[in-house]
């Protein structure tokens, strides 16, 4: 554990240092801190879910999903916490105008009870929704409900918004800390909180209570009223009470809905994150270990990454062998393409090297590490790679309508990085314009090639005369500093482009310097 603190303040340290430079270095120190982090918070986690039944400290649960999903951000519970008494103390001042002497005034930072009047609890909760809602603007993510940062307690702090379960969790922690002794309900669709209005000792159903819903505005809700707001009666059971862990279930269960529903890259570290806190609560669960070693097996986390990762597959697969074996068929297609694909990996020898002054790369117009603006779209981005014809499948081009290009699929395209954290494909030609004809125009490029370009097309892609650093999560895993006009590429990304730099530094030369001499 020592050693684990150690290997992460030095990787720490690396991370701040200049933003320009040491840019792979970052990139593996991100990956290795990330990891370690997850594996403590992970622990943490499994030691907080030993608890027994009756601990309840629903916020210190979702602040372990937080961490876990954000490990790389400084979240504490302490300052979670904090963030929570500075609301409860503005309630304490809009409650003292209603009431001054209320019970809930003379409650110690960090020290609470339970009041027993219905209306003392009525006006501590008239309080709450007037500062949450009113004076602080606390609101139900409607416009970006199927958002991660709705599920993650920091951000619903510092955006002041999120969906039914997270803005419970709020108003529920708000509310006992201030003496309301309300309760999490795992209702259908929208996760709601009860108020009991039998009296104490009292046998109750589900009648006695007031229903909140705190993505509402804190609206107090009958049964009928829950019912309405989800369109569908439920049964009796649906308004009980429910643990820590279910209300945490609850929560990975929404981001593991997130991590499916999204197809962009970064969605899949999302899905990663929220089955390892699933199986962390619920280890047997043989769909989602099939999941998960599916989602192994479709990033291509192979022995050149990491061989361990091959190996937790393996483990998963013989993991789900022994709780299901109805699941042979699955786990054998699974481990048979494993091994196949461990075995092809060994029989590949070196990396593909492109050069450009290759005859088959003579239209190959621009180089890694150039920063890029797309003339349709307007993204900016950098080059990592390219290719002299479309390499993608015959569905990719289908669905991307290659075929209406110029010279289609027979074209150079590019990998770029994008500022918005996508990874594209771009067509280095667009659609023709008005001018018809299958004659070409042979333009030169900064190495003194010619590129052939089809008369009246026009670029899909032009130089940035305002070259800026692209916020990018894998900048790092190709490049290894930002000079302020241009990437350059780490070792690993020259090897498998030797002549692209020098192509580079000409066109630097002949676009950025010229601009820089006429300002001054």
């Amino acid at each position: 554990m020592i050693y684990m603190r150690m290997e992460g303040d030095r990787h720490f340290t690396k991370l701040r240092s200049n933003n320009r430079k040491a840019l792979t270095w970052k990139y593996y120190a991100k990956k290795i801190l990330y990891y370690l982090r997850q594996q403590k918070i992970l622990n943490n986690l499994k030691a907080f879910l030993q608890q027994p039944d009756d601990y309840e400290s629903y916020l210190e649960g979702a602040v372990y999903i937080d961490q876990y999903c954000n490990p790389l951000s400084d979240i504490s519970l302490r300052d979670i916490q904090a963030q929570i008494d500075s609301i409860v103390e503005l309630v304490c001042k809009t409650l003292r105008g209603i009431n001054s002497r209320h019970p809930s005034l003379a409650f110690k930072a960090g020290e609470s009870s339970m009041i027993m009047e219905i209306e003392l609890q009525s006006q501590v909760l008239d309080a709450m929704n007037y500062v949450l809602y009113d004076q602080l603007k606390f609101k139900g993510n409607r416009m970006d409900y199927y958002n991660a940062l709705n599920l993650y307690m920091h951000q619903v702090l510092i955006r002041r918004t999120g969906i039914p379960i997270s803005m419970s969790l709020l108003y529920l922690t708000i509310a006992r800390q201030l003496g309301v002794p309300l309760e999490p309900v795992n209702f259908p669709s929208h996760f709601l909180l009860r108020w009991c209005q039998g009296a104490e000792g009292a046998t109750l159903d589900i009648f006695d209570y007031i229903y909140i819903d705190a993505f509402g505005k804190g609206k107090q809700l009958t049964v009928k009223e829950c019912e309405y707001l989800i369109g569908q009666h439920v049964t009796a059971a649906l308004y009980g009470v429910v643990n820590v862990k279910k209300v945490l279930q609850r929560m990975v269960g929404n981001l593991l809905s997130l991590g499916k529903r999204e197809g962009i890259d970064q969605s899949y570290q999302l899905l990663r994150d929220s089955l390892d806190l699933y199986l962390a609560m619920y280890p047997d669960q043989v769909q989602l270990l099939l999941l998960q070693a599916r989602l192994y097996f479709h990033l291509g986390i192979w022995p050149e990454k990491s061989f361990c990762l091959v190996l937790k597959v393996l483990d998963i697969l013989q993991h789900i062998q022994t709780l299901d074996p109805g699941q042979h068929g699955a786990v054998g297609y699974l481990v048979q393409h494993t091994l196949e694909h461990i075995e092809r990996k060994k029989e590949e020898v070196g990396v593909e090297v492109k050069l450009r002054s290759h005859e088959k790369h003579r239209d190959v117009c621009y180089a890694i590490g150039l920063i890029m603006k797309h003339k349709r779209y307007g993204y900016n981005c950098v080059i990592y790679g390219w290719d002299p014809t479309c390499m993608m499948g015959h569905e990719w081009i289908r669905n991307m309508n290659v075929h209406s290009l110029p010279h289609g699929h027979h074209q150079p395209f590019y990998n770029v990085l994008v500022e918005d954290g996508s990874c594209r494909y771009a067509a280095q030609v667009a659609k023709r314009g008005t001018r018809k004809g299958g004659s070409v125009v042979f333009l030169r490029d900064d190495r003194g090639a010619t590129a052939h370009i089809p008369v009246g097309s026009r670029k899909n892609l032009e130089y940035n005369v305002e070259p800026q650093e692209i916020s990018h999560p894998d900048v790092g895993r190709y490049f290894s500093e930002f000079t302020g006009t241009h990437y350059i590429p780490n070792t690993e990304l020259e090897i498998r482009y030797p002549e692209d730099l020098e192509s580079v530094y000409e066109t630097v030369q002949n676009i950025y310097s010229a601009k820089k001499e006429n300002v001054e």
